[in-house]
């Protein structure tokens, strides 16, 4: 596993006086197992910054490092091979297929990039059983509670066994009893695996469970207490 670096990224939309800045000279290194919280309101350019990181937006200026290696230079299709190799994706909104089981659903994955092996139908098992799914792997998403279904999110995330993980308000839909426990399973995980994670939140309880935080506003960083 290797160390993520965000050097000087900005984002900006449109020109000259009129340029929207949506991120502003935005810097952090992870190293293996270590979890992001990046704090602010609505517009602070948390989701911004995320979607750079995974090669959904390229940045107007400064770079993403993998490894020592630049990741944020890839063509659209480069950046989609990458991410499916080497990213794990959880949203707000768990966008699980409802006419697929949570077992289906993890194996999505192994399908969208060729085919299902034996080994993948093992590792969809073991992390339903890591995560407690065990018994609601033949269920429907409207068949599960809504910890049940974010915890079936973040197990779709890891089954490519990502260095990158990019978590966008995993816990915003949930009460607080399910939002540690997702919170807490993703933890484990991250540490077990050395993996990098970075996860957007507008809930301070959650960020203090980070191994550190950072918080934008106006595209900046700012103070945590700011």
């Amino acid at each position: 596993m290797r160390m993520l670096e965000v050097r000087n990224i900005s984002k900006h939309y449109g020109h000259g006086r009129t340029a929207v800045r949506a991120l502003d000279d935005v810097s952090f290194s992870l190293e293996p197992g270590q979890l992001l919280a990046v704090l602010g309101p609505s517009g602070s350019g948390k989701t911004t910054l995320l979607s750079i990181i995974a090669g959904l937006l390229h940045p107007t200026e400064g770079e993403i490092v993998l490894g020592g290696r630049p990741i944020h230079l890839r063509s659209p299709r480069e950046a989609a091979a990458f991410r499916r190799r080497y990213v794990g994706l959880v949203f707000q909104e768990h966008h699980l297929l409802p006419y697929l089981t949570a077992r289906e659903n993890l194996l999505l994955v192994p399908h969208l990039s060729g085919r299902i092996t034996g080994r993948d139908r093992t590792r969809a098992k073991s992390l339903l059983a890591e995560f407690g799914l065990e018994e609601r792997a033949g269920h429907r998403p409207a068949m599960l509670s809504g910890g049940e279904r974010q915890r079936v999110a973040v197990a779709r995330a890891l089954m490519n066994e990502p260095e990158i993980m990019l978590v966008d308000e995993p816990t915003a839909n949930l009460d607080t009893q399910h939002g540690n426990q997702v919170l807490e399973l993703l933890r484990a995980q991250i540490h077990a695996r050395a993996m990098t994670c970075v996860m957007v939140t507008h809930d301070t309880r959650m960020a203090e469970q980070a191994d550190a935080s950072l918080r934008l506003i106006d595209g900046r960083t700012a103070p945590t207490g700011a």
